[in-house]
């Protein structure tokens, strides 16, 4: 058997475990690795050197040693960035194949894979000399998804007579702003939030007409308090009602 490439995704990297190892089958290679695509999309392969020797049980073995070139009628395709070899040369008929024909097709095919790999790829020596690493070029094969595209969420009220009536979102520069009376960059929201503007202040202006309709005294500091703590009540009634709205109906 021929175990060519074994994959496994991860969130935001991805470990791939290869194994070309000559047994039966005539690979003269042996690759063991663990590598990481980066933003780049450039992917290294690092072997030992002891490893890339031949397996001297086979070469001194009653077997014959296979040969490392592959010649074919039509030529392979690669996907070096995946370690993919196409091959595209017709198979014996499903009545007549066998065993051994399948796995000469595989060798044939790993061998050519390992050939185009160091023969194109730039191979650099690890200080020691004890490993060399291959770099891979960028995938130009599309793999599917792990899981299944996610479904966009419904929108809100305010998002669909927004998109009726043509209003656009303010841009978003982060969860900073800069502060011209103190020279700080503050958040916006929460501690210390630029949204409490007013609240502290030692020196605040008093509404005289407002005490005189309230008929008492006038808090301008509380009032603020009560203000931002009644917008926030107030998104947060809409954002239930939102999800009140889009819930499915049980019927």
């Amino acid at each position: 058997m021929v175990y060519l490439i074994a994959v496994s995704y991860r969130r935001k990297s991805r470990s791939l475990a290869a194994n070309l190892y000559q047994r039966k089958t005539g690979l003269f290679y042996h690759l063991t690795s663990n590598t990481t695509t980066t933003q780049s999309s450039y992917t290294q392969i690092t072997m030992s050197i002891d490893e890339m020797q031949i397996d001297t049980d086979v070469s001194t073995g009653s077997k014959p040693r296979l040969p490392v070139t592959v010649a074919k009628p039509i030529p392979y395709t690669f996907d070096l960035g995946n370690l993919l070899c196409n091959d595209t040369n017709p198979l014996p008929p499903v009545s007549t194949i066998s065993e051994s024909d399948i796995k000469s097709a595989a060798r044939d095919c790993a061998q050519a894979l390992i050939n185009q790999l160091l023969s194109t790829c730039p191979i650099t020596k690890s200080d020691d000399s004890t490993s060399v690493t291959l770099g891979l070029p960028t995938p130009t094969t599309h793999l599917p998804r792990e899981k299944p595209i996610p479904a966009d969420k419904p929108m809100t009220k305010w998002q669909e007579f927004a998109k009726k009536k043509g209003i656009k979102d303010k841009k978003r520069d982060g969860k900073m702003v800069y502060d011209e009376a103190s020279g700080e960059w503050l958040p916006k929201y929460g501690y210390k939030g630029k949204n409490k503007d007013g609240e502290n202040d030692w020196l605040v202006e008093v509404d005289e007409k407002k005490g005189r309709k309230d008929g008492g005294e006038h808090d301008a500091r509380k009032e603020r308090r009560e203000e931002r703590v009644e917008r926030v009540k107030r998104n947060e009634r809409r954002m239930r009602a939102n999800e009140r709205r889009n819930a499915p109906n049980k019927s």
